[in-house]
């Protein structure tokens, strides 16, 4: 098992994702961003550049947190910008040594909600997961905004429907708190994360870790690890009594917030925030792990 977090939460340029990820004793980064530009369409010098800080650093890039088939791709617009991000995550991927790259399944906007896009969604996540299956890389889809995590069933729908060794889970233990659950008549409740958690685990090979709640007013509020209702502990314990192995990625969301401008905090804030969110899951790990030893005896 290992660590890794999207450190553009700590900070917007690699020297600071860098830096947090050492003070951390860390030696993945999940990339995303580099001063506020996607990784993947960083262009070819600057990406030259950052591939010898890293290597310099001696800190890896395990999963590329792209933007394929993400919340600003919807389904309802041609789904080329995925395509070409593809085609040029891989050659990426490659350099680097990184095997997965995090995708979603398009977002459907909520005026078209309550059309059937099971068809369309799998079409284009089979585009995107061939060329991943071609390229030698593993797609892990995020039960995010997109066709495919409108539910527990459409995740499973759509690993049916890909039906591709390429395609696995990422599974983020605070993102059912915050979409609904679109099975049923209006009004959709919640999504519940023990639930959805239950039912897709088996094809779980790597985990975001997110945590909040959402407060009477509606409004979406991220915490610390264990802190939220996204039943981190409880998923992470069942993870780990099944033998899971794989990476733990924080994306505290607290400080600042990827797709959401809004959310700012100053420098040295999110650094610390992001640096003592590490630190907080690490405690929670040991503890949990040591709890299921102690039970083992």
């Amino acid at each position: 098992m290992y660590f890794t977090g999207f450190a553009d939460e700590a900070a917007p340029d690699i020297d600071g994702q860098i830096r947090a990820t050492k003070e951390l004793g860390w030696k993945y980064i999940e990339a995303r961003s580099i001063d506020g530009v996607q990784f993947t369409w960083i262009d070819d010098k600057k990406f030259g550049q950052i591939v010898e800080k890293l290597e310099e650093a001696g800190i890896k890039i395990n999963c590329f947190g792209s933007g394929v088939a993400n919340w600003a791709q919807k389904i309802t617009e041609p789904p080329d910008k995925s395509y070409e991000e593809m085609k040029r995550a891989i050659p990426r991927m490659h350099r680097l040594g990184t095997k997965m790259i995090r995708i979603m399944s398009f977002a459907i906007p909520d005026e078209v909600l309550d059309k059937d896009w099971s068809e369309e969604a799998i079409k284009r996540v089979k585009t995107i997961v061939k060329m991943a299956e071609d390229g030698g890389v593993l797609c892990v889809h995020e039960n995010c905004s997109g066709w495919g995590a409108l539910s527990w069933e459409h995740t499973l729908r759509l690993l049916e429907g890909v039906n591709s060794p390429a395609l696995k889970l990422v599974y983020d233990t605070g993102n059912p708190l915050f979409h609904p659950d679109v099975r049923g008549p209006k009004p959709y409740k919640m999504q519940d994360p023990w639930e959805f958690y239950t039912h897709v685990r088996e094809h779980i090979v790597y985990v975001h870790i997110k945590d909040g709640y959402v407060k009477e007013d509606g409004k979406h509020t991220c915490t610390f690890p264990g802190e939220g209702k996204g039943m981190v502990r409880e998923i992470l314990t069942d993870l780990f009594s099944r033998g899971y192995d794989g990476g733990i990625s924080i994306e505290p969301h607290m400080a600042v917030v990827y797709h959401d401008p809004s959310i700012k905090s100053e420098a040295d804030a999110r650094y610390k925030n992001y640096v003592e969110y590490g630190r907080r899951i690490e405690k929670l790990v040991s503890e949990i792990k040591a709890s299921l030893k102690g039970e083992k005896r």
